[in-house]
């Protein structure tokens, strides 16, 4: 019996929660001036406007590649490589053709994230919009990274390793410039006598992680713009809902 009263008492809590919630919501609107509609069409639009502005700007050439803040380098194993090669002639060529290739790579994969992020967007629910709106600077991009990171990896993956085949630089691809650079390493360490020989290769796998870390980081630079920069409200409904946050 004291249990039953016990969990009546917790069900009454539970509700008396959720209608002060919804009215602390409806408060919010009211205050604001909002639709819920509203809130979720100003974050989608915002999502959408800047899921698309990245996916353009590093799908470009050289959108990877000229700009530090997601220039993919080297992976891990091949990070000696700096060091030596360099002392060899020709070797600083193989090391920068190797980079260029890897992010035109990545600069050839970025439009398979348009249809994910569109899809994500598209499920967007009230729930979701109010955490998303009175979120963090990026809440909206964590979002969308929680919604699509494995769908993108997924899409991602093999589009990076067959442009990581494909030749970009005349004749030259990725795969084959980072052979060429690993087996010149491997060369001068004379048979792994003077240094430890490079044996493994995440060429593929490493792309595709640095390729989405540089497309979230560009969806969130243009969620801070939008939430802070009202000439970057680019529509009516954007400046309507972040201008009244």
């Amino acid at each position: 019996m004291r249990t039953l009263r016990i969990f009546s008492l917790l069900l009454l809590t539970s509700a008396s929660f959720l209608v002060v919630s919804c009215e602390k919501i409806d408060t919010i609107l009211q205050t604001v001036g909002l639709s819920n509609e509203e809130v979720i069409l100003g974050l989608k639009t915002a999502l959408n406007v800047g899921s698309d502005t990245s996916v353009t700007v590093l799908s470009k050439v050289d959108g990877y590649y000229k700009d530090e803040l997601v220039k993919i380098l080297l992976p891990d194993e091949a990070q000696p490589v700096y060091d030596v090669v360099n002392k060899i002639p020709g070797g600083s060529l193989l090391i920068d053709n190797a980079v260029l290739a890897i992010n035109r790579a990545a600069e050839d994969a970025a439009p398979q994230a348009k249809p994910i992020f569109v899809n994500a967007i598209t499920g967007i629910t009230i729930a979701d919009g109010f955490s998303i709106l009175n979120g963090g600077d990026t809440a909206a991009t964590i979002y969308l990274k929680g919604k699509t990171y494995d769908s993108l990896t997924m899409a991602f993956s093999p589009k990076i390793n067959a442009s990581l085949s494909k030749p970009v630089l005349g004749s030259v691809s990725a795969a084959s410039a980072y052979k060429d650079l690993v087996d010149a390493y491997n060369t001068a360490s004379l048979g792994g006598i003077l240094f430890p020989q490079i044996t493994t290769n995440t060429l593929g796998e490493h792309v595709t992680k640095k390729a989405l870390d540089g497309l979230y980081y560009k969806v969130s630079e243009e969620e801070r713009k939008i939430r802070k920069d009202p000439l970057h409200r680019v529509s009516e409904i954007l400046q309507k809902v972040f201008g009244a946050k």
